[in-house]
């Protein structure tokens, strides 16, 4: 959808409701989706690394399921209500027309739900996995559940980093972008909020690509594994698909099982 807007210039919001509607449901879906499961990822190490028995048995599979069919079903019915409050203005696009929910996206939404919020949140959990981890040297754990601990403890606080850097930025010119927004009559404004939205939106695209890279510089295990899944198995799969030949049966062992049978 990027492209094609870069392409012909128009992402057609501006013209299609049902369009313009579609396409804030699906963004902000995952949005609120990819945030809060970063911010899961934080909680979870937090717990896993906590010496206190009680809080390290709190995560368990189980509960994580049931947190993520909570989030994106949250984040689905949340979605769908802001999409149908959208209306398109032919000289500005999609916009909130309904002042109250316009006071709640301003005042609650981006800045908190979609910005302060889950980057708080990620931060203060990493932050405070980290501190269990530096704590494992003085407990009695295995040497490989060190290793390990610090291993995800270093994924996922640099996933964090990376997620503060990327999303606040967007989540500021969000909040300026409703309060002020440009409108078509005005050619060179419009095309700096454009320029502006295309940068911030950029970056926060990062944060649904950028994990696997992260993952692979801060994480030696993970490298391997990846490497082990490459090499070892999609390889070998795709040498196997090309190697597959057909071969005639044996027609004289058939023959002789047959003749068996009869006697």
């Amino acid at each position: 959808l990027i492209i094609l807007t870069a392409i012909y210039g128009d992402d057609a919001t501006s013209r299609s409701l049902a369009w313009c509607r579609l396409r804030i449901i699906l963004s902000l879906t995952i949005v609120i989706t990819t945030y809060y499961m970063t911010c899961c990822a934080a909680i979870d190490q937090f717990f896993s690394t906590n010496y206190h028995v009680n809080l390290l048995q709190i995560c368990t599979l189980k509960v994580a399921r049931y947190v993520t069919i909570t989030l994106v079903s949250f984040g689905i019915i949340h979605s769908i209500i802001f999409g149908f409050l959208v209306y398109n203005i032919p000289s500005i696009g999609c916009v909130i027309s309904n002042p109250i929910f316009l006071q709640y996206a301003t005042f609650f939404f981006y800045p908190v739900l979609a910005g302060l919020l889950p980057i708080v949140v990620a931060a203060i959990f990493s932050l405070l996995a980290y501190r269990n981890v530096r704590r494992i040297v003085r407990r009695q754990l295995p040497i490989l559940r060190r290793r390990l601990d610090r291993q995800m403890t270093a994924m996922v606080l640099s996933r964090v980093i990376i997620f503060v850097c990327l999303a606040l930025p967007y989540s500021i010119y969000r909040i300026y972008a409703i309060n002020s927004p440009a409108s078509r009559s005005q050619p060179l404004e419009f095309a700096i909020a454009q320029l502006l939205q295309a940068i911030f939106f950029s970056l926060v695209t990062l944060n649904y690509t950028v994990s696997f890279y992260l993952f692979m510089i801060s994480s030696p295990r993970f490298r391997r594994q990846v490497k082990y899944v490459l090499v070892k198995k999609c390889w070998k799969y795709c040498c196997c698909l090309r190697n597959n030949q057909i071969h005639p049966e044996n027609i004289e062992t058939i023959n002789s099982h047959m003749v068996l049978e009869e006697v």
